[in-house]
């Protein structure tokens, strides 16, 4: 389990770099997002490793890692949505975003490290294929909750998948690492 904390930090850690690079370029403009376009835009790099992965070849040259990196910030950032709201003009620093993300990312990493407790670390023995599809089930429930409103009978709600998405874009970026 201590190797899985590891490379989990080592994978958050590059994750949160792209992340501070891209609110010095652009600043906290994503703040304006509301929930079903971060969804959707998660959603589209999904579909893309998909298309990738049933291809067996791409045509921009950005391979599937990059994605996953996007599926993981675009995540975080759909849970600082939920905690924060939504504004109409960008409202935090680099420093308060990065605050919010790391907060996010430790969250994160107390339920993966709850749930591999209890799963005894399957996922190592998973495909990528299978965490992308899981990513894509997942994306699927969190629009069905959005058309809903946010109500759900006995569903877990959006944060939770939110959290799942980030788990599971961690566990492939660590496989890829390993090829």
């Amino acid at each position: 389990m201590s190797k899985t904390s590891q490379q989990y930090n080592q994978v958050i850690e590059r994750c949160a770099s792209l992340f501070e690079n891209k609110m010095k370029d652009y600043g906290s403009a994503w703040r304006i997002l509301r929930l079903p376009s971060l969804t959707d835009q998660i959603y589209i790099k999904a579909q893309r490793i998909r298309s990738i992965e049933n291809k067996g070849v791409q045509m921009v040259d950005e391979g599937i890692a990059s994605e996953f990196i996007g599926i993981l910030n675009y995540s975080i950032m759909a849970l600082i949505q939920l905690d924060k709201g939504v504004v109409d003009q960008p409202d935090l620093n680099v420093e308060q975003a990065l605050k919010a993300y790391n907060d996010f990312a430790k969250e994160s990493k107390n339920l993966m490290e709850a749930k591999n407790h209890d799963y005894g670390e399957a996922w190592r023995e998973m495909r990528v294929s299978s965490l992308t599809d899981l990513i894509l089930q997942k994306l699927l429930r969190v629009k069905q909750i959005e058309d809903n409103k946010g109500k759900t009978l006995v569903s877990e709600g959006i944060d939770a998948n939110y959290y799942d998405m980030v788990n599971y874009a961690v566990f492939a970026l660590i496989h890829l690492e390993k090829k």
